[in-house]
């Protein structure tokens, strides 16, 4: 019998300090990663007065190798949080965000150091960071895992509202060496938070003493991909991503071109309101019987490849807003569902593997979408034709998704539950406390 059960209740002080420190995890590393474009204009700027040749290219790689990398990395997030426990992976992850920033303020003029510092350090240690920051949910909530996930994954969303001026604020008055110095000193809130990630399952002596190679082993489920309706799946997602990081990163430079008497960081800040949104309201959605989750986020990627391209081509700036906010609420939606369709084609074993393999598969996409719009720009001095480009993939593939409608189910059916467990997230291994209960 674990603590809940004793306790009789999951709401207790430890529990909301667990909720309170994911939520400020989560909003911290999207937020950040969110309002790169504001960045991204100063960068452009810096790297443009040093005679950097394809500037904007160059500079939109560095924020898209943060997420890109960040994806990629969670699968082995989740092998440190079995190997060397949940607070210590956060931890870790939030000193290497912390020094990739703090050593990237130093190489501000060269673009190709903060390729490293910026985009490959910091992806690796948000990866570290946000992967843990869910997977211990796990240990303090059954009946209400659902509404916390959602509590916390809102986080990012409300971060994202503020965090656009904060940075600019930071650059304008203080420059973009000092301004990484600052965010360095804010990222590091972030080794605080996991102090609050204590693990409360106890794990099995053979967990404890599993071998390297055999949990690398246990990362690759090959039942997974004989799902045929997982493996298209698997494949439309990634590839209608192929635009979607593309405003984010350049957003803010669109207002100035377009509109400049307007302030581009509204923008971002109406996406992160109205994808908070989305999430609350798609979350319940998703969760009627009669509800389609894959239409749903068929629904949804249309939606953000037709805002998209709408971005380039209105008039005014108001109507910018409301196109802005109605891709949030696209984006929200589009999130909120990727855990329960992963549960629905794969099952509660195989739906941890699931979502990591696709996270994985979409950091490609989401790499190399906004340098290939940031060349566009430096080839012809605009942004229409990248963002054009950059809304057909989200339409395309995820017509494309329609085809999981028309292929056999295999064998590897989800396992009957009890209707009271939560959907979105399999148990978490025992494993996640095997550290954590020796430093006890």
């Amino acid at each position: 019998m674990d603590k809940r059960e004793k306790n009789g209740s999951e709401a207790n002080v430890r529990s909301i300090f667990v909720v309170l420190a994911s939520f400020v995890v989560n909003g911290l590393v999207f937020s950040f990663i969110n309002s790169y474009s504001v960045t991204y204009v100063f960068l452009l700027k810096r790297l443009e007065d040093a005679g950097v040749s394809e500037a904007s290219s160059k500079a939109s790689l560095v924020g898209s190798l943060t997420v890109g990398t960040t994806f990629l990395m969670s699968p082995i997030a989740g092998v440190l949080n079995d190997r060397i426990g949940i607070r210590t992976t956060t931890f870790i992850g939030g000193f290497i965000a912390t020094s990739s920033l703090l050593i990237s303020s130093y190489f501000t003029h060269q673009v190709e150091i903060l390729y490293i510092t910026y985009g490959l350090l910091y992806g690796i240690g948000a990866s570290f960071a946000y992967t843990p920051s869910l997977a211990i949910l796990g240990h303090y909530f059954k009946n209400y895992l659902g509404l916390v996930n959602g509590i916390v994954t809102a986080g990012s969303s409300c971060f994202t509202m503020v965090m656009p001026y904060f940075v600019s604020y930071l650059l304008v008055h203080f420059g973009l060496d000092k301004c990484l110095r600052w965010e360095a000193g804010v990222t590091a809130i972030i080794m605080l938070c996991s102090l609050a990630f204590k693990p409360t399952y106890k794990v099995e002596k053979s967990d404890i003493h599993k071998s390297l190679s055999e949990e690398l082993r246990s990362l690759v489920n090959v039942d997974i991909w004989k799902n045929p309706k997982y493996v298209i799946w698997a494949t439309m997602i990634p590839l209608a991503l192929f635009g979607y990081f593309v405003p984010y990163v350049h957003m803010v430079k669109v207002v100035e071109d377009l509109f400049p008497q307007n302030d581009g960081k509204m923008l971002v800040t109406c996406i992160g309101i109205s994808s908070g949104i989305g999430r609350l309201i798609a979350g319940p959605i998703s969760d009627c019987k009669q509800v389609n989750r894959i239409i749903m986020q068929q629904i949804s990627l249309f939606v953000i490849g037709l805002m998209t391209m709408l971005i380039v081509i209105v008039p005014h700036f108001s109507i910018l807003i409301i196109i802005t906010l109605i891709m949030g609420l696209a984006d929200g939606c589009f999130v909120s569902v990727m855990g329960p369709i992963a549960f629905d084609l794969c099952g509660q074993k195989g739906a941890a593997q699931a979502i990591g393999c696709i996270l994985g598969l979409c950091s490609i996409p989401l790499t190399v979408g906004p340098p290939i719009a940031g060349w566009m720009y430096d080839k012809y001095k605009t942004y229409t034709g990248a963002f054009l480009i950059a809304g057909l993939p989200p339409m395309i593939f995820g017509i494309l998704l329609t085809s999981t409608r028309y292929v056999r189910k295999s064998s590897m059916e989800p396992e009957e539950r009890n209707p009271n467990e939560p959907k979105l997230l399999a148990p978490t291994s025992e494993s996640h406390e095997k550290e954590e209960l020796q430093d006890i």
